[in-house]
């Protein structure tokens, strides 16, 4: 393999979300982050002057003195990673794919065009070829919304084994997920807030175009019903979702655990950089998972899955939890580029 490193670039390099993109691209094998992009008020500075750094690394020196520049498409770059706040994100982004760069998204703008992927590498990896019906001279692919990853990856078994009819999801999301600096601390200590705009939609949108089939350069959107109730909670990483399910065809506890454990897909198969191990972790000890003990298993990159058991009213319920701003934000999207490349649609 060519050890030259593809040079990459960060939108919104100065947020949170882009903050964990330089943390885990720091020391990656085949990216190097060449570029840092983020609003008209941090371009020109130094990073270092531009960011409050919140990540639990120290901010690595070659990125403290790179000067940031404007969110235009003349970045030294052939993939930007996007970071990018939903307000601004949709134009910027479009921009760059015109003018020829790959956009690994993790805004929300693109994921229900209908020639963009929403990928999750374990779950669709077949939509990257969606990519060859874009216009654009490069090209976009989005990484879905942080708590439909973890519900995605959980259910991805389930829907190949035994068919899924309706699935019911309340979940429990971290802080970090509001972004910096989030909420203020006298609306969360002490308290749930049962209301996080937009999230319920995308809860039960996304996965029907993750889960459905592509056929003839369109995507044929998976029938499967979803309710979901979404609350923020005094955690700092790690969204937690008590999920129960409907299937399509009976089984039992035993033969769903097996094929959760036994879940591997194309990422493990190419040995992708930042892919899990094992990217479900299943649980026996009943009062797991949780989010301060497991929410970094496999580097943050993998759902962990507790508490499966009968459910009088649908088939099964369970807990899963995921590292949102990993496995939900940057590590996925990493992983998507990681994809791209090993697919051959990076050179």
């Amino acid at each position: 393999m060519n050890t030259q490193k593809i040079p990459v670039a960060i939108l919104g390099a100065t947020g949170s979300v882009g903050q964990r993109f330089l943390e885990l691209l720091s020391n990656h094998p085949w990216f190097e982050v060449v570029e840092l992009a983020a609003s008209e008020k941090s371009a020109g500075k130094k990073y270092s002057e531009a960011t409050n750094w919140i990540m639990q690394t120290p901010l690595p020196d070659k990125f403290a003195n790179m000067i940031v520049k404007r969110c235009e498409p003349n970045l030294n770059a052939r993939i930007v990673f996007s970071g990018l706040d939903a307000s601004v994100a949709g134009e910027i982004e479009t921009a760059f794919a015109e003018a020829g760069y790959y956009v690994i998204s993790n805004a929300r703008n693109h994921r229900f065009d209908e020639d963009v992927p929403l990928m999750i590498p374990e779950v669709n990896s077949d939509h990257l070829d969606l990519l060859k019906t874009q216009k654009y001279k490069g090209g976009i692919v989005t990484n879905p919304n942080c708590s439909t990853i973890g519900l995605a990856l959980a259910l991805k078994p389930l829907y190949d084994y035994f068919g899924i009819e309706a699935v019911n999801v309340v979940t429990m999301q971290a802080v970090s997920g509001a972004g910096y600096p989030g909420l203020p601390s006298l609306d969360i200590i002490d308290n749930v807030i049962p209301f996080i705009s937009g999230e319920e939609k995308k809860m039960e949108t996304e996965p029907l175009k993750i889960f459905g089939k592509l056929d003839s350069n369109k995507i044929e959107f998976a029938d499967i019903k979803i309710s979901a109730q979404c609350n923020r909670v005094g955690v700092l990483d790690g969204h937690t979702e008590c999920v129960q399910v409907k299937l399509k065809t009976k089984t039992t506890v035993e033969e769903i655990i097996k094929v959760w454990k036994e879940f591997k897909s194309v990422p493990q198969e190419l040995k992708l950089p930042s892919a899990p191990q094992n990217p479900i972790i299943y649980f026996s000890e009943e009062k797991y998972p949780q989010p301060k003990i497991h929410r970094n298993i496999e580097k943050g990159m993998a759902t962990s899955i507790g508490r499966l058991r009968e459910c009088p009213i649908f088939d099964f319920k369970f807990v899963i939890l995921s590292h949102n701003t990993i496995r939900g934000a940057a590590g996925g999207t990493i992983l998507i580029a990681e994809l791209m490349k090993a697919k051959g649609y990076i050179q």
